[in-house]
């Protein structure tokens, strides 16, 4: 079989609804802010839930758990530092080890954006009752595994 003669239902495969459902996602987030008078971009929103979550996470923990490569996330932290939304401190054991805290204008900010959050995710989930909601987190977390495995697979093979 030729390239060309590949078909594909792209109407029927999960990949591009994620996709463009994530673009959907992304730009309500962003207006949500936009709305509420947040000068605050979804990636920095992510940045201060997570660290409002775990105070004092240190940056490799933090790309890790945002998905950033560690120099974008450095670029992040230092703009979101310009802000005074957060501030990064040595560890006191290994200098070499940034930890992040939230500012008190970061954490009242924070409060602010779970209204924005509480918004879409009422938005997003109306006309669905709890077990379509409950099936949908569960294939896309075992979407989010068949990707994890593949990684593994292709790291392997290096």
């Amino acid at each position: 079989m030729k390239r060309e003669d590949v078909l594909i239902d792209f109407e029927s495969s999960l990949g591009p609804w994620i996709g463009r459902t994530s673009k959907m996602v992304d730009y309500y987030i962003q207006e949500g802010l936009e709305n509420h008078g947040l000068d605050l971009t979804k990636e920095q929103m992510v940045v201060l839930k997570k660290v409002h979550d775990q105070d004092g996470l240190n940056q490799n923990e933090l790309a890790f758990l945002t998905y950033r490569d560690k120099s974008s996330l450095a670029r992040l932290l230092a703009k979101m530092e310009r802000k005074e939304l957060l501030y990064r401190r040595q560890n006191s054991q290994d200098k070499r080890i940034n930890e992040v805290f939230l500012t008190p204008k970061g954490q009242e900010i924070f409060q602010e954006c779970k209204v924005v959050i509480k918004d879409i995710l009422e938005t997003m989930e109306q006309n669905i009752n709890e077990t379509e909601i409950r099936d949908t987190i569960r294939i896309l977390k075992q979407v989010q595994q068949n990707f994890t495995a593949q990684k593994a697979i292709l790291e392997e093979k290096i």
